[in-house]
């Protein structure tokens, strides 16, 4: 707890826990849905879509948040229209957006400012780019999330588990899987900030895959999964603090050992 006092004695700090936390949350809580619709890899393809909007952003000196947003959002829905009116398979298109994105993003780079500190924190993360404006944002964020999860569970539940049965009953199952998408999107890019392009999907995979080794229902892997990305992200950012390590790195490090952890876990109790 001494390492925890410590950290909050910073501002910096308090903006990245506060921060971190909130996306981290949101981040778990999506997660669940596209892991098991096997869009898992999404928040990898939109933060490739996000660092080309950033370096484009920052070549021509406008907000890259402002910037980065719209474009990614533009990104998410045209992956779910690919996906759901063409033979390209989810996988295949979130991989030729992330590296048409990626490879346009290190062009307009090179030929601009060059790989400066603020390219280089975008693709790795930083501690010190959570700003107070991202902290409000992830406030009005996570509230967003966590009332979509409350107060649509049901609709989730149909849409996550089978879209045709859903349609059935009267849901309007387009709308949410836009509604997914924009918030993965938007979660995508303020998380990005802390953990970079390189990082920022284990926020959305690990979570959810940990919980799965230990609950099989829906709102259990829910629940565990948002408790769980909170307590790995505030010890990924107290390793980080301790040992002088990159955050995000730190972060996906404890993700790691926990999933591993809970493995090892699972497997030893079938064995008794």
């Amino acid at each position: 707890m001494t390492i925890l006092s410590e950290m909050l004695s910073y501002p910096f700090l308090v903006r990245a826990l506060a921060g971190g936390m909130l996306v981290s949350l949101c981040a778990s809580l999506l997660g669940v849905s596209l892991v098991l619709k096997r869009y898992s890899m999404i928040g990898d393809g939109l933060s490739h879509v996000s660092f080309g909007a950033l370096s484009i952003a920052l070549a021509m000196g406008w907000s890259p948040l402002k910037v980065s947003v719209p474009v990614v959002v533009l990104a998410a829905f045209f992956l779910l229209r690919i996906t759901e009116n063409s033979r390209i398979k989810s996988d295949a298109a979130i991989a030729m957006i992330s590296a048409s994105a990626l490879a346009i993003g290190i062009i307009v780079t090179s030929l601009t400012t060059g790989m400066t500190t603020d390219v280089s924190s975008y693709m790795f993360g930083s501690i010190l780019a959570m700003t107070k404006e991202d902290v409000v944002f992830a406030v009005a964020l996570s509230l967003i999330v966590l009332g979509l999860f409350i107060l649509c569970y049901n609709q989730m539940f149909a849409v996550t588990f089978d879209e045709n049965f859903a349609r059935a009953t009267g849901v309007n199952v387009g709308f949410y899987n836009m509604v997914i998408s924009v918030l993965t999107a938007v979660t995508i890019v303020l998380g990005m900030r802390m953990m970079g392009a390189m990082l920022i999907s284990s926020l959305v995979i690990f979570p959810c895959l940990t919980s799965m080794r230990v609950f099989k229902s829906f709102g259990g892997v829910m629940i565990s999964s948002g408790i769980l990305s909170l307590i790995c992200f505030v010890l990924g950012m107290m390793a980080s603090y301790q040992f002088s390590t990159p955050a995000g790195a730190s972060v996906v490090v404890v993700n790691l050992l926990a999933f591993g952890i809970f493995s090892a876990w699972k497997v030893l109790g079938r064995r008794k």
